[in-house]
């Protein structure tokens, strides 16, 4: 059976890249590491593709999902960015 048709390898990598974003903040890891999470759930129960590259595909749809619903949770709000019309030295 291939490695990347087992649950606890996509969850392995969920956690790793959930690491990585603790590290290097940015919510850039964090999609990648909830794609992987939703790609363990789904082999878990039963739901998986037939082949690496379904797999891949559905691994990045949904990390894509994930990173573009957290952008519109935690981004930047109206307001919140300080536009400065003087200069230090006037």
């Amino acid at each position: 059976m291939p490695l990347w048709t087992e649950w606890w390898v996509w969850m392995s990598g969920a956690l790793i890249l959930a690491t990585l974003e603790v590290l290097i903040p940015g919510y850039i890891f964090l999609g990648f590491a909830l794609g992987a999470a939703m790609m363990g759930f789904l082999i878990l129960f039963g739901i998986s593709a037939s082949g690496l590259a379904i797999t891949l595909v559905i691994f990045s749809v949904m990390s894509l999902i994930s990173y573009l619903l957290m952008r519109k949770v935690f981004g930047l709000r109206t307001g919140q960015v300080k536009v400065w019309e003087t200069d230090i030295n006037d």
